[in-house]
């Protein structure tokens, strides 16, 4: 019988972010900790901690990892705003695979150097535009956070993984809609499909980013009279 020394695996930390974002996609933010994280390795909690202080540490690795799969557009010389639109649409190409934990980027954007490159190609294009600092901060925070809201409420995007299970959930969110009085929520009923499951997901992303660069558009820079 070999005896046991003692020794532990030695931890990749990139590897540990790779299995809490595993962990993320599949059952949710919520479901990842630092002793799963360590049973996962093979490992006891403490040898987590020689690479993450705590848990919010962790999240701030997962947060810089989707900021690190951002790929961002060469600078061209086309109008700003159509520049805006390939940052916002190359920052959603990052998030989509993971709604659970998009929301962990607004609040964490600053911490990384993937996030701070993101914030200042952002603020340069919002300037070229005639944007000061302060009202660019304000424009720029809000389009990724919208960004983020299209990700986590995806209509059927929060269901579970498990095709029969989804499946299941989304009838029964349509039966719920359409047993809804006809008198006072026809519109309601004519939209029940598209409420619970979104039937082109490459359409809902694309009118979202078209929503945020016309707001974007629609804002007059401050101190502007015309």
């Amino acid at each position: 019988m070999s005896r046991n020394t003692g020794s532990q695996p030695r931890l990749d930390p990139d590897k540990i972010v790779v299995s809490a974002l595993d962990i993320a996609d599949t059952e949710g933010l919520g479901a990842i900790t630092i002793r799963r994280l360590a049973q996962e390795h093979g490992v006891t909690p403490m040898a987590l901690y020689r690479h993450f202080r705590d848990k919010d540490d962790l999240l701030d690795a997962l947060a810089a990892r989707l900021l690190d799969d951002i790929r961002l557009p060469e600078p061209t010389t086309a109008p700003w705003d159509e520049q805006i639109r390939a940052v916002l649409a190359a920052c959603l190409a990052a998030l989509r695979p993971h709604p659970t934990i998009a929301g962990l980027v607004p609040t964490r954007i600053l911490l990384s150097e993937p996030g701070l490159t993101l914030v200042e190609r952002t603020l340069a294009l919002l300037a070229e535009a005639g944007y000061p600092p302060a009202q660019a901060t304000e424009i720029g925070s809000q389009a990724l956070c919208s960004l983020v809201t299209l990700v986590a409420t995806e209509p059927g995007a929060t269901e579970s993984t498990d095709p029969d299970t989804r499946d299941t959930a989304v009838r029964a969110k349509r039966a719920a809609l359409r047993a809804l009085a006809p008198q006072r929520f026809p519109h309601v009923l004519a939209a029940a499909n598209a409420l619970t499951l979104c039937a082109d997901r490459d359409s809902y992303y694309d009118l979202g980013i078209d929503f945020a660069v016309a707001g974007i558009r629609g804002i007059r820079p401050t101190g502007r009279t015309t």
